[in-house]
C-alpha cells in the first residue's frame, strides 16, 4: 500500500515536470529568435511570456516538491506511517498539479497563434449559450442573472468558438468579483459601425492600485489566478477588430464594455 501512494503521488508530479519543461523551451525559443535576429520588441514580449510563466508555475511546483518530501518522510516512519495523512498529502499533490495544468492551458490559450473562422451571425446567439454555461455556477454562489439583448441587434462577421471564450473569461471575472445577492447584466446594443456588448457587475470593483495592471499578462488579484484570462479577452475582441474598455467604481462594481464592428473585421477576418 506504501508503495502505491508513493507511486500515485509521483505520477501527479510529472505534471510539474512538464510545466517545467514547457518554460524551458520557451526560453530556448527567445533565445533562437535572437539568433534570427527578430525586431527586439517581438524578442521583449517572448522574454516577458516566457518569465511570467516560469513565475507562475514557480508556487505550485514549490508546493508539490514540499508535500512530496513530507509524503516521503511519512513513509519512512515506522509501521509505514499514517495512511490519512497520506490521503491529505494526496490530495494536495492533486490540487497543485491541476492548477498547473490551468496554468498552461490559459497560456496556450493567449500564447498561440490562431486563424479565425469567422461567419456571419447574431452576437446575442453566441452570448447566451455563454450566460447559459455560466448561470448553474453563479446561481448556486447566490448571484442573479440578467440579460437584455436587443432583437434587432446587427449581424457581425466572429469565431463564435474564440469569442465565446472572451465572453466567458470576462463573466468569469465577474462572478468572482460579485457576492451573494449581487447581479451580474448582460445587454447588447447597435452603436454607429458595429454592435456593443456590456457585462456589469455589482461587485467589489477595481482599486486604484489595480486599475493600471488589468490588462497586463500574469497580473492577478486572486491567489488562484493566472492572470491571463482578461488578457486573453482583449486579444480575442481585438482579432476580431474590435475593442474593449472598461469603467469602474469601488464597491459598487465594473462594467466591461466590447465594440464588435459589422461591416467585416481586420487581419484577414
Amino acid at each position: 500500500m506504501v508503495f502505491f501512494w508513493v507511486g500515485l503521488a509521483a505520477g501527479l508530479v510529472v505534471g510539474g515536470a512538464l510545466a517545467v519543461l514547457y518554460a524551458r523551451r520557451m526560453l530556448e525559443r527567445v533565445r533562437q529568435a535572437e539568433r534570427r535576429g527578430l525586431d527586439s520588441e517581438r524578442l521583449a514580449y517572448l522574454g516577458s511570456l516566457a518569465s511570467g510563466l516560469a513565475h507562475t508555475i514557480k508556487t505550485p511546483l514549490s508546493t508539490l516538491q514540499i508535500n512530496l518530501q513530507l509524503l516521503e518522510e511519512d513513509v519512512q516512519k515506522p509501521g509505514g506511517g499514517n495512511p490519512q495523512r497520506y490521503s491529505g498529502r494526496i490530495a494536495v499533490l492533486r490540487r497543485e498539479v491541476r492548477r498547473l495544468e490551468e496554468v498552461l492551458e490559459d497560456f496556450f490559450r493567449y500564447a498561440r497563434k490562431h486563424r479565425l473562422e469567422v461567419k456571419l451571425q447574431s452576437v446575442n446567439d453566441v452570448l447566451e449559450e455563454t450566460v447559459d454555461f455560466v448561470t448553474p455556477e453563479a446561481t448556486r454562489g447566490g448571484i442573479r442573472m440578467t440579460q437584455g439583448l436587443a432583437p434587432d441587434l446587427a449581424p457581425s462577421r466572429v469565431d463564435a468558438g474564440r469569442l465565446k471564450q472572451a465572453f466567458l473569461n470576462i463573466l468569469i471575472n465577474a462572478r468572482q468579483a460579485t457576492s451573494e445577492g449581487g447581479e451580474i447584466i448582460v445587454r447588447t446594443r447597435n452603436v454607429p459601425g458595429g454592435i456593443e456588448i456590456d457585462f456589469i457587475d455589482t461587485g467589489t470593483g477595481i482599486s486604484d492600485k489595480d486599475l493600471p495592471h488589468i490588462w497586463d499578462v500574469y497580473y492577478s488579484t486572486k491567489p488562484t489566478g493566472t492572470g491571463l484570462g482578461l488578457p486573453t479577452a482583449r486579444k480575442i475582441v481585438e482579432e476580431h477588430g474590435g475593442s474593449i474598455r472598461m469603467d469602474t467604481q469601488v464597491g459598487k462594481g465594473t462594467c466591461f464594455t466590447v465594440f464588435l464592428p459589422v461591416q467585416g473585421t481586420s487581419d484577414g477576418v
